[in-house]
């Protein structure tokens, strides 16, 4: 069975950084890209960046500069590096692969 568990979020401060995890099993994680979304109220998603086996990535052009996706193959663990956060980044972030996506973790970005 793929699982993905994201972990990380929590309330910051607008200006602040976050690291999120997102941890896999079930499939070769090595061979796979992986994907970083998050999902705001009412369920409007973007797509954040993507990942290759290789640790080539990709990133929405709004995401760039703040936003840094990486990769553990040996401990089938994604992650996203998140600096710089406004309230806008308020969301809850997930991972995703071609065959699954798993449960988010909550970033609230507040003073």
């Amino acid at each position: 069975e793929v699982q993905l568990q994201a972990s990380g979020g929590g309330l910051v401060q607008p200006g602040g950084s976050l690291r999120l995890s997102c941890a896999a099993s079930g499939f070769a994680f090595e061979m796979y890209p992986m994907s970083w979304f998050r999902e705001f109220p009412g369920n409007e998603r973007d797509w954040i960046s993507t990942i290759n086996p290789d640790s080539s990535a990709i990133y929405e052009e709004a995401m760039k500069g703040r936003f840094t996706i990486s990769r553990d193959n040996a401990k089938s663990t994604v992650y996203l590096e998140m600096n710089n956060l406004e309230p806008e980044d308020t969301a809850v972030y997930y991972c995703a692969m071609s065959l699954a996506r798993g449960q988010g973790t909550l970033v609230t970005v507040s003073s």
